[in-house]
């Protein structure tokens, strides 16, 4: 199981790692905990949890049974992409958007809300999210669809098409506000 959740934490960093830590020793996983900017496990970790300050989502994410995350856009997308269930924790801005728009997905569990965010509630999740064959089948799915996208191709054509569309449309403009 992956957890990390970015820059978020908070303002008790250890509170959010006892929770992390608890949840994994509730759901009987192992982890890799991603530090990063929210300072996670500043301590010992116990042997099944691997303590990482950095790594690359895009080559981690596919290697992991589900993906604990705040909802941050950039790591909903990549947790998509891979193709694995997803547990969403979010913290604010358009974080709980993304938790409610994974599990209408139907790749994760209802968000972790923050005001419920107990080790117990989280264990559950991360539970949920690896014994769902539905959410897995549909989590695959739902990768294979992101990776079939062409993204900068099709952004490229949008422009290029409203580019064409517009030229005529602002010479129409331009001889209405001469007129």
């Amino acid at each position: 199981i992956y957890i990390g959740f970015g820059s978020m934490t908070g303002n008790d960093p250890e509170r959010l790692t006892r929770i992390a830590l608890e949840a994994i020793a509730r759901s009987g996983q192992r982890a890799v905990l991603l530090s990063g900017w929210a300072g996670l496990a500043a301590g010992d970790v116990p042997p099944n949890v691997l303590k990482l300050d950095s790594a690359p989502h895009s080559w981690l994410f596919p290697r992991m049974a589900a993906i604990v995350h705040h909802g941050g856009v950039g790591t909903t997308h990549e947790a998509l992409r891979s193709g694995r269930p997803q547990v969403v924790v979010p913290f604010f801005g358009d974080q709980p958007f993304w938790a409610d728009r994974v599990h209408g997905l139907g790749v994760s569990p209802p968000p972790v809300l923050q005001e419920e965010l107990t080790a117990e509630h989280l264990a559950e999740a991360i539970c949920a999210a690896i014994s769902e064959p539905a959410m897995r089948r549909r989590a695959a799915e739902v990768g294979a669809r992101v990776c079939a996208e062409r993204g900068v191709s099709e952004a490229v054509e949008i422009v290029e098409r409203y580019l064409e569309q517009g030229a005529g449309f602002f010479d129409g403009w331009r001889q209405d506000r001469n007129s």
